[in-house]
């Protein structure tokens, strides 16, 4: 028996998935059964229900499981000790990312990371934000990155420097010669919204309710960047974090104005699973995310 298998019986788990403990082990999912299989013969019982159809763990394998957890965090810890004292910062980061944070936000952090730290494989996936928390729970990726972090007592929350918005308008529209309004200014105006299950809408629609605003939502997109390409055709209004309109601010295809007195910067932060063991790599990600830009 080995400690690869244990990992990968955790995995799988957490999982509930041959095909996520194959994909986070960048194994087959022939190799995850032929794994498991061999416990079972070594341990002499039973570890997964295999007659239902929903996954479920014998008391058998949730002994073992309970176990190995212990032992391969133990193991992983060692490792990364090993490493620390020799100052070595080498592996692979899996991060799952909202798209408006990965596509724009996060570039310039994986630049600098990658230039400090050669050695390191960041790999990152773009996802809605509720799949991103199901990837960090269920160990498919190392590290999430949300907007307006939700509590969840299997997650632990790094806050990051938050994160601007603005309004955003077409040049010909007659907000677009102010530099600066109040929120008042938006009552009526055609607005182009994320989708309703997306806490950047959530956030956005409480401050304007907040302010007594009512807007007339015409369209609704569930990524930035359709949001941006409807308000470049004159489709409406809408409020989006600074960082995604940098180049269309650049070519005036867009124009960007702040709003006086109104709370538009929203809080972005990194989660992981709570009792991780986060390898040095991983711990100097974070580290860097942190800073200012």
């Amino acid at each position: 028996m080995q400690i690869e298998s244990l990992k990968v019986f955790c995995d799988l788990a957490e999982t509930e998935s041959f095909t996520k403990a194959a994909q986070i082990n960048h194994i087959t999912q022939s190799a995850v059964s032929q794994q498991i299989s061999s416990l079972e013969r070594q341990f002499k019982a039973l570890l997964i229900e295999r007659s239902k159809k929903k996954f479920r763990l014998t008391r058998e394998g949730q002994v073992l499981y309970d176990a190995s957890k212990h032992i391969v965090q133990t193991y992983e810890t060692l490792h990364t000790q090993l490493q620390e004292l020799k100052d070595i910062i080498s592996g692979t980061v899996r991060v799952a990312t909202i798209y408006s944070i990965g596509l724009h936000a996060l570039p310039p952090y994986i630049k600098r990371y990658l230039k400090d730290y050669p050695t390191v494989n960041v790999h990152v996936e773009y996802r809605r934000a509720n799949q991103v928390y199901e990837d960090v729970l269920g160990n498919v990726v190392d590290i999430g990155l949300v907007a307006y972090p939700h509590r969840d007592g299997k997650l632990e929350i790094v806050q990051l420097p938050r994160e601007p918005m603005k309004l955003i308008c077409h040049p010909q529209h007659a907000l677009a010669r102010s530099k600066s309004v109040k929120i008042s200014a938006l009552a009526g105006q055609n607005f182009i919204a994320f989708e309703s299950d997306i806490p950047t809408r959530r956030a956005i629609d409480k401050v304007l309710r907040e302010h007594g605003v009512q807007v007339v939502p015409v369209m609704e997109f569930d990524n930035v960047e359709t949001v941006k390409r409807a308000v470049e055709i004159d489709a409406g209004i809408s409020i989006v974090p600074v960082s995604t309109i940098a180049q269309e601010v650049a070519k005036q295809t867009l124009v960007a104005i702040k709003i006086d007195d109104a709370d538009l910067s929203r809080p972005i932060a990194a989660i992981h699973k709570k009792n991780k063991v986060l390898s040095t790599a991983m711990k100097q990600f974070i580290s860097l995310l942190k800073e200012e830009r």
